[in-house]
């Protein structure tokens, strides 16, 4: 990929580390991506992700002190999932779930959290994170910033010096697998932001417990299913931050989550744009390759279009991620307005370009063998995940609103 136009924003060692995990896609998940919807135990996507983990994924967002890289800028996150994504978005979020997971407690700099369970997310050994959002009853409701965390049904209550949580979790990346689970809770309802509440919990803990997976169109590189808490109980020091602070790290860290997403669709669209290419130039019609037709270089170009004006967008908005004294806060009405837009468009791409490629394969596009469909079914999850498609409309008119 031809990407080097980025060049005022991405650093060399932004570059090494892109390559870095082009490399790990082409090698360890290329040549069995056709297999991962199968992989019904996790096996080859444990191994992907052990792999990533020796690469120093897992442990990248994490302070040096503790073990870490302290990388914590966007810019080469956003690389490396799309990248990643090019292979398999499903196992793109699963790992930058572990990462999302870590955030509040990393910008918060709670050390009791960071003490206690970075080094082991620092070792050798896989160790997967959850951001646990989303409930039964509400859905989306919980990431409407208009709601101020009042619908939220998860409940921390504090007895002496522990949280007791009461309450179930729907459809969050990494659930059943994770061992490190960042909650998002509510202490009282009535409080709004000042009662919301990002509670970490680690797994086993007493009360913790998960159903049955979940059977998805696509995406089965990620586990999803639902997370269960009956009195569970965690130290009172596994608050993330405090009243107010805890609202506004989740809303910086929906702000970095749609960023993320837009890099995974892009990454989806990209590997389609390669299969569709390659196609296109060995499969002839009327006597020549089928994009020497006008008709099919348009259908082309309208994909190549849509992935480099997603591509160039999103890392715009991880560039202005990493320089808020220019562009302020992530967790501003402005900031968040952006990475929705970043998220909507990138996701509404991918989604054309399967459909678009699709069409320009023919039969061939839905065959397993060729891939398309596979990114067909991926993103079209993306797209609905993180509140869908209307609730990030609704968030970017909401900094025109003011």
């Amino acid at each position: 990929m031809r990407t080097t136009y980025l060049e005022p924003i991405v650093t060399e060692e932004d570059r090494m580390i892109q390559q870095l995990v082009r490399d790990f896609v082409e090698k360890e998940i290329m040549p069995v991506r056709q297999q991962i919807d199968d992989d019904k135990e996790h096996v080859i996507v444990r191994g992907i992700l052990q792999g990533l983990t020796s690469l120093g994924l897992q442990r990248a967002i994490i302070p040096p002190k503790y073990g870490g890289m302290g990388v914590s800028r966007m810019v080469p996150f956003c690389l490396i999932y799309e990248e990643l994504a090019r292979g398999d978005s499903g196992i793109a979020i699963a790992a930058g779930c572990t990462s999302w997971c870590w955030q509040p407690a990393v910008v918060a700099g709670n050390e009791a959290i960071l003490q206690r369970y970075a080094p082991r997310f620092c070792g050798g050994e896989l160790q997967m994170g959850c951001f646990a959002i989303t409930e039964p009853e509400g859905g989306c409701d919980i990431e409407n910033p208009d709601l101020h965390g009042r619908t939220i049904s998860t409940t921390a209550k504090l007895d002496g010096d522990e949280w007791v949580i009461n309450g179930a979790k729907r459809f969050p990346s990494n659930a059943g697998v994770a061992q490190l689970y960042c909650v998002v809770c509510t202490t009282d309802p009535n409080l709004g932001d000042e009662g919301t509440a990002l509670i970490y919990v680690p797994s086993p803990t007493e009360g913790l417990s998960f159903g049955r997976f979940e059977n998805k169109a696509g995406m089965e590189g990620d586990r999803n299913c639902d997370i269960y808490f009956d009195n569970v109980r965690v130290p009172k020091d596994h608050r993330a931050a405090g009243p107010g602070m805890d609202a506004a790290l989740f809303r910086v860290a929906l702000t970095g989550g749609r960023t993320g997403t837009a890099a995974y669709a892009v990454g989806n669209a990209q590997a389609t744009f390669e299969k569709v290419l390659d196609f296109t130039k060995n499969r002839v019609v009327a006597g020549k390759p089928i994009r020497e037709h006008s008709i099919c270089a348009g259908i082309l170009a309208d994909i190549a279009i849509g992935i480099e004006t997603a591509r160039a967008y999103f890392m715009n908005i991880a560039y202005m991620c990493d320089h808020p004294e220019t562009y302020g806060l992530p967790n501003s009405d402005f900031m968040l307005s952006r990475a929705s837009i970043a998220k909507v468009y990138a996701c509404d791409m991918a989604v054309m370009v399967t459909n678009r490629a699709m069409e320009l394969m023919g039969s061939y596009g839905y065959m397993k063998e060729y891939d398309v469909e596979k990114y067909w079914r991926d993103c079209k999850v993306l797209q609905l995940v993180e509140g869908g498609a209307q609730l990030g409309r609704l968030d970017i008119m909401r900094d025109y609103y003011v």
